[in-house]
């Protein structure tokens, strides 16, 4: 793997592809980097600040499975917006399995910036879709 393939990742949509999560999540300084789009399924990089999250959110129609490449944090999970009743401290190698129908947020809570690779099934952000910030997320859809 070289940074070469770090770059051109989003070419790769619906097309056979490898890559090396680890080395491709160090390398992400994007708060959102959709690298690979299929018809059933999607991988994205996260780059969390330090005291930042992903956001609180909801998918109605799509699984997702979320890794911690680096950092701490704490994942909260409830079927009601204002009830999260499901709270875990997750670090590197944790994997969040985040159900259809469920809000969640993934908060940091380390000293450094926290990575994550997500997958979505089905697809949930168009191909190709990059956030360089939190707040370019939530300008595109309107997040809180």
């Amino acid at each position: 793997m070289n940074d070469r393939d770090y770059h051109t990742a989003k070419e790769n949509n619906n097309n056979q592809y490898v890559m090396n999560a680890d080395r491709m999540s160090m390398q992400n300084a994007d708060f959102r980097n959709t690298i690979w789009t299929g018809c059933y399924s999607q991988m994205t990089l996260m780059c969390i600040p330090v005291c930042s999250d992903i956001g609180l959110e909801i998918h109605e129609d799509t699984d997702q499975i979320i890794r911690i490449e680096q950092g701490f944090g704490m994942v909260q999970m409830g079927e009601c917006r204002d009830d999260m009743d499901y709270q875990r401290r997750v670090c590197r190698g944790d994997i969040i399995f985040v159900p259809s129908g469920m809000w969640h947020n993934v908060v940091n809570i380390g000293r450094i910036p926290m990575r994550v690779s997500t997958v979505y099934a089905p697809p949930h952000h168009p191909a190709g879709t990059v956030h360089k910030t939190k707040k370019d997320a939530q300008m595109e859809y309107n997040e809180d």
